[in-house]
């Protein structure tokens, strides 16, 4: 049997394929502050904005390109069960060939009826203020804002749970529930962090901690993993 290898990625991972995060130095995001574009209330208060926004951004993922941390991620299925659990939108890790992938905060390339977030569909274009769902309602971005829950929770949880090495790359660990994953790890799991800066851990032999951007940090996965598992 393969051992299973559950990754976690956050917006740095994206970044380095030149997409701007939710938490760059100006606590902005393209310009717009959080709660205006990224809140149940946000999009209650200026509906067309917020869409407007989502477009842009859809138009933006689709231009960019996976890079080397998303390939080298995707051929590690080529000896390991892997699955990636992503706080990111877009759909860099599908591209690079990943094929088990949950999505936290759900998919830029979808939208969903405002009344039921099981409503879904496909879209490569952009939404606008009046196009409805079957069900009547206006239809918004498959995305999990803010101050909403998180349906996909409960099955990552149970992923990590099952993990025999957690890889954490390019996440501050700042955005729960999602940064709360890291509670079910098995205690006798290796813990490996990959990020430009390491957040705060415990110091304990559980952790790895690789201190460079994710296309340099990442490539160096199938060595650690061999040493992990010859032990």
């Amino acid at each position: 049997m393969q051992p299973n290898i559950v990754i976690l990625t956050g917006a740095g991972i994206s970044a380095e394929s030149g997409l701007k995060t939710f938490r760059d130095s100006d606590g902005l995001w393209n310009g717009y502050s959080i709660q205006e574009v990224a809140t149940p209330e946000g999009f209650a208060k200026n509906p067309k904005l917020v869409l407007d926004f989502y477009n842009q951004r859809r138009r933006e993922i689709a231009k960019a390109k996976p890079n080397a941390a998303h390939i080298a991620l995707a051929e590690l299925q080529n000896k390991y069960a892997v699955t990636i659990i992503t706080q990111n939108i877009d759909d860099l890790h599908e591209r690079a060939g990943s094929n088990k992938v949950i999505h936290l905060h759900g998919e830029i390339f979808k939208m969903r009826s405002v009344a039921n977030p099981q409503v879904t569909f496909p879209i490569t274009g952009g939404i606008n203020l009046g196009d409805l769902a079957e069900d009547g309602s206006q239809l918004r971005p498959f995305i999990v804002w803010f101050n909403e829950e998180v349906p996909l929770l409960p099955q990552a949880a149970a992923v990590v749970a099952e993990a025999d090495v957690f890889v954490i790359i390019g996440t501050s660990l700042q955005v729960y529930p999602a940064a709360g994953l890291i509670h079910y790890v098995a205690v006798d799991s290796p813990i490996i962090v990959i990020d430009k800066k390491i957040p705060n851990f415990p110091n304990s032999q559980q952790f790895i901690t690789i201190e460079q951007p994710a296309t340099l940090g990442v490539p160096q996965l199938p060595n650690i993993l061999n040493k992990i598992f010859a032990q």
